[in-house]
């Protein structure tokens, strides 16, 4: 199968980033050889794919940026990940979540995990060290953390998630 027919059944099933279908590539290209003349044109290729729209780096970062938010992740997780997946710093800044979207992301996994409001019985401390430890581990600031877990009620969690940042 050759390099080209590889990256195009890559972009046709996956949302990929351009570091991402390079690094497919080239580990391709480790399991399998190369049995082309010179270096493999990896770069070129993916600068190709680029061009012809088929890789799109702000769209990627978008959609999985929507995704893992969510899911409840956090803006820090949310970042790390894309930085993992070869997205630039300049276009993580441009799809950074809003204060409402963060508020939105920590509720989503409170109620996810059942965490403060959601749980069955209200939290003793150590449970509740362990709710504020995993919602930092997801990402989420310390205020933000705080705030949901606080809450009395699902809907005093409710109107926590909708109240405007400034």
């Amino acid at each position: 199968m050759r390099l080209n027919d590889l990256a195009l059944h890559y972009v046709a099933r996956f949302a990929t980033s351009a570091a991402k279908l390079a690094d497919y590539l080239r580990r391709k290209l480790r399991e399998r050889g190369w049995e082309g003349d010179g270096d493999p044109a990896i770069a070129a290729l993916v600068e190709r794919f680029v061009e012809a729209g088929y890789v799109d780096d702000l769209a990627y970062a978008r959609a999985k940026s929507g995704s893992l938010l969510r899911r409840g992740y956090g803006q820090r997780r949310v970042s790390q990940a894309l930085g993992q997946a070869g997205i630039a710093e300049e276009l993580r800044e441009d799809v950074r979540a809003g204060p409402s979207e963060q508020r939105a992301a920590a509720f989503a996994l409170a109620k996810k995990r059942r965490f403060g409001p959601f749980s069955a019985a209200p939290p003793d401390r150590p449970l509740r060290e362990k709710q504020l430890a995993a919602m930092l581990r997801a990402g989420h600031p310390l205020d933000l953390a705080r705030g949901v877990l606080g809450a009395a009620t699902i809907e005093a969690a409710e109107a926590w998630a909708e109240e405007e940042c400034e």
